[in-house]
């Protein structure tokens, strides 16, 4: 095949629920991770023949993209914070929007020496993982309920050389539950990206999310969207030093709700962020 006949064959295997950019955009990330051309080459030589394309892998990867499979899993890669990262069924795919938390993290700490920092939820490992990168000299803790995230995690921290302790751990046992399983029990930052999309949503999302992407990690239920933003906060009172920090990632119509649960917990120097699209969705207090 030509190369512009492979991306025409991947975009047309990909569900219309993606804009033509999307599916443009898939095809070429394919085309460089299994057919061996970049976007570059393909522009500047459509015609040219692939030759290191295995027909019946490319026919299975179209497959995977038409049942609507992330094309994250599809590839077993994804890319946080200039980072690559391996995610797979099982484990939430790192969204940009995690990325500006991070940065509000980093530009927070840089310099602050023997930092202890905690990530709950840790998923993919990609939070901890780019704060152990990023911040030298830190030690960092993540922790998580899925034995299959974890060992997702220890693989991306090895593949980065990042020192991060994996440990399992659900956030909403009981405190003395948690705090027994952590190595450490002062934190200077703690952090989370916990599930809280509403089960109400659940029907307004794409198929490539709500079906292959782990529920367990995304949504909460309507009746206590809140759950695991009182566990944790109520948890990181009793983990976090005096000054110490916590940042959690938020839904956009919950920010104010999430402050305002902070400040009852006792929490001082409440502050919410806006994302890149303007939305209010990361939010840091300071333990007093």
């Amino acid at each position: 095949m030509k190369r512009r006949e492979v991306l025409e064959l991947v975009r047309r295997a990909v569900p219309d629920a993606y804009t033509q950019d999307e599916a443009r955009a898939v095809a070429f990330e394919v085309a460089a991770c299994f057919c061996g051309f970049t976007r570059a080459q393909a522009v500047a030589d459509p015609d040219a023949e692939v030759v290191a394309c295995d027909a019946q892998q490319l026919a299975e990867v179209c497959r995977q993209l038409a049942a609507h499979v992330p094309l994250q899993y599809v590839t077993g890669r994804t890319e946080f914070y200039g980072m690559p990262f391996r995610v797979g069924p099982g484990v939430l795919i790192p969204r940009p929007e995690t990325e500006e938390l991070v940065h509000w993290i980093i530009g927070e700490c840089a310099g602050m020496p023997g930092l202890r920092l905690l990530d709950v939820g840790t998923g993919s490992g990609a939070i901890a993982v780019v704060l152990a990168c990023r911040l030298a000299g830190a030690s960092v803790d993540a922790v998580d309920v899925s034995r299959e995230a974890l060992e997702t995690a220890g693989r991306n921290a090895a593949e980065h050389d990042a020192a991060v302790r994996f440990v399992p751990a659900d956030a909403l046992a009981s405190d003395d539950a948690f705090a027994g399983a952590l190595p450490h029990k002062d934190y200077d930052v703690i952090v989370s990206n916990p599930p809280y999309i509403p089960r109400s949503e659940y029907a307004l999302m794409r198929d490539n999310v709500r079906v292959h992407e782990p529920a367990g990690a995304l949504f909460v239920e309507d009746s206590d969207p809140l759950l695991f933003y009182r566990a944790i906060g109520r948890k990181a009172r009793r983990l976090l030093v005096p000054g110490g920090r916590l940042f959690f990632e938020v839904h956009e119509h919950r920010a104010s709700d999430v402050c305002a649960l902070l400040v009852g917990e006792g929490y001082v120097a409440v502050e919410c962020r806006r994302d890149m699209n303007g939305k209010l969705r990361m939010v840091r207090c300071v333990k007093c």
